[in-house]
């Protein structure tokens, strides 16, 4: 690449973002439009895959296949892998059947396989068939894996050294396998077994002498997961100890695949977005497609946690038909429910996002699931104190009189201590029974606040209201 190519490519760069691939896109119609294709491939000649990608999702469809051909064969592949998944079903529909199979056989194998995770079993049984025979072996093995586990989420393409091999040797051999791999910068040792004995860096090898042995300068101690280990396990353990990429192994500990932090990355999006809609009890399905689904498909995925809490709230109701004889005789009462409610129902969320997230990052297990409820409950009262403060003086002033005020201030204290609590305890519950936090919480949360909440604050006034005389 000449220095003026280079220039342009930073500077292209720079440029990225939802608006410099809208405007790429605007560019791209116009010139596919006036016929313009020459002009089209200098246009995207410096821009970067990822963007090259979202501005061709930006294209209407019929033109989404025509910018696709104007690009080259190394660039088609790299693009296509940055692609939506819907995108990449169109295109797969769209171009001839020998494009297509020359773009699935040069993809890197985790991103054929994420591919055919999003089509057809039909489709994925008619491109495994025409695969080549290693690329087909390699993409059926990962495919045999569990989804969400390291055996899926792996790629089997890396630089394998032997022990007995001299650093020129393995330096040698890495500029053989350099184009074939997804990092060159992490290199694999292992015996004729194919067992991991040991691991060095790029830089560790360069710096070696060249006479010495691959087995006196790598590290044997490696930090390694297994195949089924679960995704976000490898996520963590690649955040924890700053890699770049992790070795698999399966139970021989026999090497098998890595898993790159540029996949990670994608886990953590995924697992990020599936527990933000599981805490505001959306069942997601496919994250990927949720704002391409149909208006009847995302109230389906909202409706079913939304019923049940319309039947869990029934038990308000009948709490606020029992004590209707507290509300008659003070009708003031009835006033101040929501706020009682919708505090405890926020409090609860908030102790209950924290400590999700404290599940989700294990921080919680430094200070224990007991401690973290107390320093809820704690935060609870507090809270509940400072908006005694704020709402207790108003209370008074609209009542005419100290009962409202003291039965919105004594309740204050109790509901959002218990909703703190609550909010804290359930999460905690939940994860040791096995079930997902994020999902179960949100709606157990809202209607033991919103029950117990107008029963404490109901029975407090009437208690308020029948010992009256002894104030």
């Amino acid at each position: 690449m000449d220095e003026a190519t280079g220039d342009t490519t930073q500077a292209a760069a720079l440029r990225n973002g939802p608006d410099f691939a809208d405007e790429i896109a605007q560019e791209i119609e116009l010139m596919l439009s006036a016929g313009n294709y020459d002009g089209v491939k200098t246009l995207l000649e410096p821009i970067q895959p990822v963007d090259i990608a979202e501005a061709i999702g930006l294209l209407p469809l019929i033109l989404q296949a025509l910018a696709f051909r104007l690009l080259t064969k190394n660039e088609a592949i790299e693009v296509y892998e940055y692609l939506e998944p819907s995108i990449q079903q169109s295109l797969l529909d769209r171009l001839r059947s020998g494009e297509v199979l020359e773009i699935v056989e040069m993809m890197a194998p985790d991103d054929r396989v994420q591919l055919f995770d999003e089509l057809p079993a039909k489709v994925v049984r008619r491109l495994l068939a025409e695969l080549s025979p290693e690329e087909r072996r390699v993409t059926a093995q990962l495919l045999g894996y569990d989804q969400e586990t390291a055996g899926r989420l792996m790629t089997t393409e890396f630089v394998n050294l032997k022990e007995f091999h001299t650093a020129a040797e393995a330096l040698t051999i890495v500029r053989q396998q350099a184009s074939d791999t997804e990092t060159i910068y992490s290199l694999y040792v292992t015996d004729r077994e194919r067992h991991l004995t040991g691991i060095l860096s790029l830089r560790d090898l360069v710096v070696a002498d060249p006479k010495d042995s691959i087995g006196d300068v790598m590290t044997r101690e490696v930090v390694n997961v297994s195949t089924d280990t679960d995704q976000e396990e490898v996520a963590r353990a690649i955040q924890r100890y700053d890699f770049l990429a992790l070795p698999v192994v399966d139970r021989e500990k026999r090497l098998v695949g890595i898993v790159t932090v540029d996949d990670v990355i994608d886990v953590i999006e995924q697992e990020a977005t599936r527990d933000i809609y599981a805490a505001g009890a959306v069942q997601a399905g496919d994250e990927d497609d949720y704002f391409q689904s149909g208006l009847f498909a995302v109230a389906r995925r909202r409706v079913v946690w939304l019923a049940v809490l319309v039947i869990a709230n029934s038990f308000t109701t009948k709490v606020i038909t029992m004590n209707d004889d507290v509300l008659r005789q003070v009708v003031l009462l009835a006033a101040f429910i929501p706020l009682l409610i919708g505090t405890g129902g926020n409090v609860g969320a908030q102790s209950s996002t924290v400590v999700i997230r404290g599940l989700s990052t294990q921080k919680i297990q430094n200070i224990g699931p007991l401690k973290t409820i107390g320093r809820e409950s704690i935060a609870g009262a507090l809270l509940g104190l400072l908006m005694l403060i704020l709402v207790v003086p108003f209370a008074w002033w609209q009542g005419q009189g100290w009962l409202v005020g003291a039965a919105v201030g004594i309740s204050l204290m109790a509901i959002t201590t218990l909703a703190a609590t609550a909010g804290a305890a359930l999460p905690l519950l939940f994860d040791r029974m096995g079930l997902d936090p994020a999902l179960m919480s949100a709606p157990f949360i809202t209607t033991a606040t919103d029950v117990a909440g107008v029963f404490i604050y109901l029975r407090t006034a009437a208690w308020l209201l029948n010992n009256a005389g002894s104030f």
